[in-house]
């Protein structure tokens, strides 16, 4: 009590009264400002939120970046890598430039690890992967194929003939799985034959069964889809013609290749939903169908660039691939949202709209062929910029798992 009197009527009383009017000042700082009213456990809740370690840094946005140059690569070359198929065999063809070799895909503000082989074999052992699509999908596996060859090669274990597009492909020392699956439209379709070759009907809300009663076998589904939904079709849907693009119809519809693509992916998502699907699917958004210049692919059209385009000068998209990759975003939403699967998004299709130099053109075939080829720049080399999707197909089953 002596004590108390002498601090606040003797010559400390000045000091003291300083100290009171200094603390004061922070009553109004962030979690400083303690009521003694508080009940416990409130006070101990606010406690800790000034304690604890601050909150982790987002994640880091493996879509989003530049090309920079990387010496090192490529990874493997058409010499050591015995799956690349003859159409984006450019180093067999003899492309001068190899200059488009030596750039790899750097997000902002953080790094994308180089594939690693040994790295991904471990991911993926006692798994089976499966990609489902066109030509796109195949050119992404084999890809995959070519980065493995350096540790290990698969056996072909597929049930059909070697001239039927599905393979199954499996690595004996890790128990590993590939399967690869044509299904260029994801939903069921027939080709109407007859005189006229390269026209589709399309069963836009049955999914394509020939994937779809496979997928118990699945531990990841990677499915993706675009180019073949610019052809000439017809749209089915519960057993009626419904619309169609670029085909005579006899009655109106408003219904385009925008809507077909959407619903083929809606129906994919949808059914894998339904079987109650348990492994990842991982959607894959669509590669660039508008590198050509000078014209359209069948009218003298040509991907003749030699390096990358910076982000800042890639011209935004338009027109058809601006819907087709709105619609497999706003389909990815709505699955996730309804929480009926696992999936992910594989949204590939910033980095590779600034690769116009990473096309077969014209050397996919030798100058002289006696038949009716076209200048590719729908496809990608091997190696080439692809191999960034396998670098992202990493990060994302690291992360995953």
């Amino acid at each position: 009590m002596v004590l108390c009197l002498k601090l606040l009527f003797g010559p400390t009383a000045a000091i003291f009264l300083s100290a009171v009017v200094i603390l004061s000042c922070f009553t109004n700082v962030p979690y400083l400002q303690l009521s003694y009213t508080d009940d416990v456990d409130d006070l101990a809740g606010r406690r800790s939120s000034y304690l604890a370690a601050p909150p982790p840094p987002p994640k880091c946005d493996i879509f989003r970046g530049e090309w920079v140059p990387d010496p090192d690569a490529p990874q493997y070359t058409n010499e050591t890598c015995a799956f690349i198929q003859e159409h984006q065999n450019c180093m067999f063809y003899g492309r001068p430039d190899l200059d488009f070799l030596k750039w790899r895909w750097k997000p902002h503000g953080c790094d994308l690890p180089r594939f690693d082989p040994y790295r991904f074999l471990a991911a993926v052992g006692n798994k089976t992967i499966a990609f489902v699509g066109d030509s796109l999908a195949r050119n992404h596996m084999q890809s995959l194929l070519c980065l493995l060859s350096k540790v290990a090669s698969p056996k072909d274990v597929s049930v059909t003939d070697k001239a039927d597009p599905n393979k199954i492909l499996h690595y004996e020392g890790y128990n590993f799985t590939i399967y690869l699956f044509w299904s260029p439209f994801l939903v069921r379709s027939e080709e109407v034959g007859g005189d006229r070759p390269g026209v589709f009907r399309l069963f836009l809300d049955e999914p394509d069964e020939r994937w779809l009663s496979a997928s118990p076998h699945f531990d990841v589904v990677l499915l993706s889809g675009a180019n073949w939904f610019t052809r000439e079709s017809y749209f089915y849907e519960r057993g009626e013609l419904v619309g169609g693009m670029y085909v005579a119809l006899n009655f109106t519809s408003t219904l385009t290749n925008h809507y077909s693509h959407r619903m083929a992916f809606r129906t994919a998502l949808r059914a894998l939903a339904a079987s109650r699907f348990r492994g990842k699917v991982i959607l894959r958004t669509l590669s660039p169908m508008s590198h050509f210049e000078g014209g359209a692919y069948d009218a003298g059209g040509d991907c003749r660039r030699t390096r990358p385009f910076w982000a800042n000068k890639t011209a935004p998209m338009g027109g058809v691939e601006l819907e087709f990759y709105t619609s497999q975003l706003e389909e990815f939403r709505e699955a996730a949202e309804a929480r009926g699967i696992d999936v992910a998004l594989m949204d590939a299709t910033a980095a590779m709209l600034m690769r116009p130099d990473g096309h077969p053109s014209r050397y996919g075939h030798w100058p002289d062929e006696k038949r009716t080829l076209y200048n590719d720049c729908i496809h990608w080399c091997l190696p080439g910029p692809i191999d960034a999707w396998n670098d992202m197909l990493l990060h994302m089953l690291s992360d995953s798992s």
